[in-house]
């Protein structure tokens, strides 16, 4: 064996511990993406029911607010209706108690006659 065949078998050597101690890590690696893959797919699994359970939520959500804008849309014709209603009202009944106050007070002052604060007349 010469000294050139001494230097390869060391070098070839020295590639194969090279390589073994490469390898391990690489292994390690490989069962690192082995749990990330793991992981990943439990995700998904517990991702799925619960997108359905957000859509279910979101369909009720929506069909209460459409509940809420009926009622809401009551309300508001209704506090319109009464609004109209008082003002008939005040149209109605305020413009003859109007003439009424008008004319006791002119009867009032023609008769000479003055209403004191507390119910008694006053000549």
């Amino acid at each position: 064996m010469t000294g050139s065949d001494i230097a390869g078998l060391i070098a070839a050597g020295v590639f194969a511990v090279l390589v073994a101690l490469l390898a391990v890590p690489i292994w390690k690696l490989g069962k690192v993406f082995d749990e990330l893959r793991a992981a990943i797919r439990e995700v998904s699994d517990g991702t799925t029911p619960l997108l359905t359970e957000v859509t279910t939520t979101v369909v009720t959500t929506n069909d209460q607010l459409r509940k809420v804008e009926g009622i809401t849309n009551n309300v508001s014709d209704a506090s319109a209706n009464i609004s109209a209603l008082s003002s008939l009202m005040a149209a109605t009944v305020g413009q003859p108690l109007i003439k009424i106050a008008a004319f006791s007070s002119g009867v009032r002052a023609a008769l000479g006659t003055k209403p004191s604060g507390k119910g008694r007349r006053s000549r």
